[in-house]
């Protein structure tokens, strides 16, 4: 655990030099379509110091979860082979693709993830405002298999800063589709519609390093060149308030569920998507969906 702690220090160092390079040349830019906006940049850096600061603090449920679950495995899995490192990655990329669409198609979830979203403006430093709640959201239970099979957790939570390390690298603009690469890796592209709040590009391209899990289940979606990407939420977060973008999912979430009129209701505000209301006119994605399919419809006939 110490070797991670050094790798997590040693790297969080060069991703916030890396990010500041880029905001000063991107706030440097002429003619850019929107100016930059800074106030991003210092918000996603208050998150990731914060988070920090936190994990100095016995906060995590990832070490007692994952104790527990070691301590009630059925194998012990030696890291030894290129094989076992090999078979390691695609498992670890099968939870993290599991984790990754929960946490875009569960409330519970997405009030932590949503942090991550709420940018209005995709940038190198959007990789680390990931959610003052991280630690405390249950994402490790996705991972929890790969423990309970005999993974050493140490082994496994290596693996899971592995993954976030590579997808440093996604969050930008400016680099182009990289041709074949797109087939299998996740790429800049495929990531930039990730993030997009355009009603065709939500809740698509899941992956971690990998994009086959998305085309595998069907939620690989490609940049098109005609559909720009909108980055932020379908309903932009304006605040330059740190505590609102990270607490305001949260605070709805608590309020539809105090003021939900019975006992399932509730429920199904914590375990249904965002945008889910009992009475169907919400704004989760299938329902904006089918809200824009008669103005698509409109558009398709006077292009005709």
């Amino acid at each position: 655990m110490e070797f991670i702690t050094k790798l997590v220090l040693s790297f969080t160092g060069f991703v916030v030099a890396v990010s500041m390079i880029e905001a000063v040349v991107l706030s440097r830019r002429k003619n850019a379509a929107t100016p930059f906006a800074w106030y991003e940049v210092w918000i996603s850096l208050f998150d990731l110091t914060v988070r920090r600061l936190l994990a100095l603090l016995p906060l995590s449920l990832a070490t007692p979860l994952f104790s527990f679950v070691f301590d009630h495995r059925i194998s012990n899995v030696e890291i030894n082979s290129v094989l076992m490192v090999f078979a390691l990655f695609i498992g670890q990329e099968f939870c993290y693709y599991w984790y990754h669409r929960a946490s875009h198609r569960v409330r519970f979830f997405w009030a932590t993830h949503a942090v991550h979203h709420s940018p209005n403006q995709l940038t190198l430093s959007t990789s680390f405002r990931l959610g003052l709640t991280s630690k405390l959201s249950g994402a490790t239970l996705f991972f929890a298999p790969l423990v309970w099979l005999g993974v050493k957790p140490e082994v496994v939570m290596l693996t899971i800063f592995l993954n976030l390390m590579y997808q440093f690298w996604l969050h930008t603009t400016w680099i182009p589709k990289l041709g074949w690469f797109e087939y299998v890796f996740n790429t800049p592209s495929a990531h930039r519609v990730h993030h997009a709040s355009n009603v065709d590009y939500l809740d698509a391209n899941y992956g971690g390093v990998l994009i086959i899990f998305d085309r595998l289940f069907g939620t690989y979606v490609e940049e098109r060149a005609d559909e720009p990407c909108v980055y932020g939420f379908v309903t932009p977060t304006t605040s330059r308030n740190p505590f609102v973008v990270e607490f305001e999912h949260w605070a709805t979430l608590i309020r539809d569920v105090v003021k939900a009129k019975n006992p399932w209701i509730a429920i199904n505000h914590v375990i249904q998507p965002p945008g889910w209301l009992p009475d169907g006119g919400g704004e989760t994605t299938e329902e904006l969906r089918r809200k824009n399919q008669p103005a698509r419809t409109e558009c398709e006939a006077v292009n005709g």
